[in-house]
Parts: C-alpha cells; structure tokens; sequence
C-alpha cells in the first residue's frame, strides 16, 4: 500500500487554550448531562429495571461511534470536525447539512438544558416562573463563552468536576445504604427491587426497547470532545486518552449509578418531570441531601447548555470559512472567540425562554426530542465518514490513522443499523413523533438554502470533483 501524504489541519486562529485536563474533564462532563439527572425518570417509568440494559446497550454503540470519531480525528483533528469528515468523504452537500443540524441539535439542547435548570430552580423557589429562571442562566453563560476558550474550558472543568464528584458520592452512599441499612430507606433497599415489582422488564421487552430514543439523548455531547480538537493543546494525546475512558464513565455514571439508586429505591415510585436522584436521597432520608443533588442536576444542566453555545460558535464558523453560511460567522473577535456565532446561537435559546412561558409541561418533552434527531444523524455521519475512508486507507488513496478503530469499518456498520432502528422507534412513538416533522422541515430548507447557495457559488461543485479524485 502506498502511503499518502499526511493531511494537515489548516491554521484556524483559534486558541489552543485546552489543556489536557480540561479536554479530560470535558469528555467526562459531556457523558453526564440532563438525559441521565432528569430524562432517566421518565425512563425508569417506562422500562422499570430494565433501563440498565438499554444504557448499557446504547453505551456500547456510543463507544463504536467515538472510536470512529478518534480514528478520524487523529487522522486530521480540525474544529469542524463532523462536518469537516462528512464535507471530504461525502462531499459538501453532507458537509453543509451535517454542519447546520449539529448546530441545530445544540441549540435546541440548550434549550432542554435552560428548561431543567428553571425547573430545578423550583426545588427552592417554587414562585419564580420557570421562563425568569431559564433567561438568567442564558445571559450568564452566554458572557462565560464570550470571554475565552480558557474561561470556557475552566467553568466546564469545574463543572464537571461536581457531577463526577457527586456521582461517585452518591453511588457510595447508596451501597452504604444497602450493605449497611442505614437511613430511612435502610429497611426496603434490597438488590431484589430489581426483579421483584413485576420483574426485570414489568412493561415488555417492547415497551424498554422505545426508551432507547430517550436514552440517546443522554449521550448526545459526548461527541463534543471532537469540536475541540481545533483549540486543545495536543489533540494526539489527549484525544485518544478521552475516548478510550469512555466505557469506564458509562458503566460508573450510567450503569452503576442506575443499579443503585434502582436497589435502593423501587422503580414504581419514580416519575417524569423529576430527577430520580433527587427523588432517592429524599427518600433516604439524608439532611440536605436532595437539595444537594438538586444543585449537582443543576449544575449538569448549566454545564451542558455551557457547552453547546461553545459548540455552535465553532460549527457556524466552520460553515462560514466553507462559503456555506454568511462570512460574519467566520469572524473571530480580539479573545479570538468566535462571537458572531456564538450570539445569534443564543438569541435563538432564547425560544426555549419562550417555550417555558407558553407551555413549560411540554417543553422538555418537544425540545430533547429534536435534539435526538439531529444528533442521530450526526453520529450517522460520523459512522458513514470513518466507513469510506477505511474504504480510502485500505485502497491506499490515504494515510491510516494513528488511533485506528478496532474491527474497522465493521462496528461502524453495527452503530449505523443501530442507529437507523433508533429513528424507527422515534417514528413509533407518538409523543417523541414530532421531532420527525420538524427534520422534514429543517430537511427542506436545507435543501433550499443548497440549492441558492450552488447558484451563488459555484466553485463548491469544484470542491465535489476535487474529493471524488482523493477517496473515490
């Protein structure tokens, strides 16, 4: 096989201003966020038991998908990153649309991520409306992210570090509850409330498997480690270092987490519209306990709405240095932040300002469920990426990577029929079938906005010509 040369990553003007620690801890934190403080009750009300399975499955096809991603990345690590892959070895058509729903599915999370902060805000000030409590945060944050990359990267540091901390906190505290017996929740906390209130799947193996969709939601950012690679300090060794202690922070944050607040506390009694987190250290009983975890939830849901409005200046000025959104995007400003972006990103969070006003009992529901699908198609991208170029490094049109992917190609085919199920779910699932029509009609301006976009352009067919020549 002939080697190629190696691609490098053109200059950006960013700031390498991630350090390893930081690009570590914001790989954590994007596995910890409101799909798994807040979304998980609504699944535990479906799948009982069973939900453990269904992250653990779903975390699995996660690791598939970050694998591709790290082979990609240490192949050429840019900021675009998604887009970036889609744009070369799909061409730019999947470079534009992959770039625009990515920054779709993050803002419509920010959205979801300001309506769990405003309701865990009524923990404690159950009189402050929740639209009040989700237009502060927005404001707050949006100064966070236009200050540098350095502030950005040390808030989300810490950030993460309360999750982590008081994850691993909680999960010690439930086994002392249930080797211990301590609390008032010590007399009915058993391992056998896993099996015991109607068994490991009360509802069907049917009813756990249309929780996937929520499910996914949980993971969606974990991607975000990919966005960075244009602004940490040495993406080829702490990028492979991040993916690769992702199966640990599953089974720690997700699966075992689950198993014991699952022991400690039936499944029967958790509910949508409450962190089952919350709901378990109230019931154990511990003084202040559920305030506590109520701030860490709160925290998770700040952290994550901190790194989509990081993630959407990014993905817009990658579109804009492309010709393919306006070029005031792709400006940086004296901090080297690209504030353009990150501004017109948030003026549009702002609708979930509006959403918690009109229909806050809704709200949660309507915007995860848009998110879900934008990011179901970026992680498809993702998969379809890395799949054609195994195809170009194995015809020896490209280098290998450094990082390579086990199985190859082959566990990206796993991920993508995964995937491709997950939307038949959505599709299944009334309450979630909304986000459906909102693709047909974001698919629809896409491809209007191409259509107008190829007139006023037409060097980006140049550019389709140019990678059927490099990967074929």
């Amino acid at each position: 096989m002939t080697s190629a040369k190696v691609t490098e990553a053109p200059e950006e003007g960013y700031e390498r201003g991630l350090g390893s620690r930081q690009v570590q801890m914001i790989a954590i934190g994007g596995a910890i966020g409101v799909g798994l403080f807040m979304g998980a009750g609504a699944n535990i009300a479906k799948a009982g038991p069973s939900i453990i399975l269904m992250y653990a499955l779903a975390g699995v096809v996660i690791f598939f998908i970050m694998r591709a991603l790290g082979e990609l990345l240490l192949y050429r690590p840019v900021s675009g990153s998604f887009a970036e892959y889609a744009r070369e070895f799909l061409g730019p058509f999947f470079g534009f649309v992959t770039g625009w729903t990515y920054w779709l599915m993050w803002v419509v999370t920010g959205m979801a991520e300001l309506t769990a902060a405003a309701i865990y805000i009524h923990f404690w000030f159950p009189e402050i409306p929740q639209w009040v409590s989700a237009l502060v945060f927005l404001v707050v944050l949006f100064g966070v992210n236009l200050i540098s990359v350095k502030i950005f990267g040390e808030v989300e540091f810490w950030f993460s570090m309360i999750k982590v901390t008081a994850i691993i906190g909680m999960i010690v505290i439930g086994l002392g509850v249930l080797t211990l017996g301590f609390s008032d929740a010590g007399d009915t906390a058993t391992v056998s409330n896993l099996w015991s209130h109607d068994g490991f799947f009360p509802n069907g193996i049917g009813s756990s498997l249309m929780t996937l969709q929520g499910v996914m939601f949980a993971y969606l950012a974990v991607e975000l480690v990919g966005v960075t690679a244009g602004e940490s300090e040495n993406p080829e060794k702490t990028l492979p270092k991040a993916i690769n202690t992702l199966p640990w922070r599953i089974i720690v944050f997700y699966v075992g987490a689950l198993l014991v607040i699952l022991s400690v506390v039936k499944w029967t009694e958790f509910s949508a519209g409450e962190s089952p987190f919350v709901h378990a250290f109230g019931k154990i009983g511990i003084p202040l306990a559920a305030g506590i975890v109520n701030f860490v939830v709160l925290t998770a849901a700040l952290s994550s709405c901190n790194s989509g409005m990081y993630s959407t200046g990014r993905m817009l000025r990658d579109l804009a240095s492309n010709s393919e959104a306006p070029q005031a995007f792709g400006k940086l400003n004296a901090r080297k932040t690209p504030a353009v972006g990150i501004t017109v990103s948030v003026a549009l969070m702002g609708i979930g300002v509006v959403l918690n006003y009109v229909v806050p009992e809704k709200a949660f529901l309507y915007v995860t469920s848009v998110a879900t699908a934008a990011g179901i198609w970026t992680w498809m991208m993702i998969l379809v990426s890395h799949i054609r170029y195994r195809r170009a490094v194995d015809a020896g049109r490209l280098r290998a990577s450094s990082f390579p992917a086990p199985g190859g190609a082959l566990f990206s085919w796993v991920a993508l029929v995964f995937l491709i199920g997950v939307t038949g779910m959505i599709a299944a699932d009334a309450d979630a079938r909304v986000c459906l029509y909102v693709a047909a009609g974001w698919a629809v301006a896409l491809g209007i906005g191409w259509t107008v976009l190829k007139k006023g352009n037409p060097a980006i067919a140049d550019r389709d010509e140019d990678r059927f020549e490099k990967v074929g």
